[in-house]
């Protein structure tokens, strides 16, 4: 069976979560490998990214000495090749923690991603950075990764 064949029997659920998870895990050529060479990334708010080659090199700065990506999935949805992701996303740049509740949307067509659209408040995303920084310093202050039962809205 070849990647190809293994990857498309995968559903849009699956191929979603198994994304998320190979960024956590700083593993980008497994989380481009369910990436379509045509996809188009959107953080809401910014200029979207068009194609494979541009998320790569977004999604390859994560894998830098001092940065990171981790995930907790509280909610997963699907509704055929949509799936709807309410998640906590922790950022880490330059050893300081950004972490803050993220909603995606995906479309998953033939086994690979061809939209992920993420939004988030900004004001959310200001408090994330101050918390952050102010963690570095003072760790006791910084944010507690929530389990995927907790509330993200607390």
């Amino acid at each position: 069976m070849s990647e190809s064949d293994s990857v498309s029997t995968l559903t849009p659920t699956e191929v979603v979560t198994s994304f998320l998870a190979a960024l956590a895990d700083h593993d980008v050529d497994a989380a481009m490998a369910l990436v379509d060479d045509d996809v188009v990334y959107t953080n809401v708010g910014l200029r979207p990214l068009h194609g494979a080659a541009a998320t790569r090199r977004f999604l390859a700065k994560l894998g830098r000495p001092g940065y990171g990506f981790e995930v907790v999935n509280h909610h997963v949805l699907a509704d055929g090749p949509v799936v709807v992701t309410e998640r906590t996303d922790v950022i880490v740049a330059r050893g300081v923690r950004l972490q803050l509740w993220v909603w995606g949307r995906f479309e998953v067509h033939g086994g690979k991603i061809t939209v992920w659209r993420d939004s988030y408040d900004y004001l959310d995303m200001a408090k994330a950075t101050a918390r952050g920084v102010a963690g570095r310093f003072f760790p006791r202050w910084a944010p507690r990764l929530p389990q995927p039962s907790d509330d993200p809205g607390r």
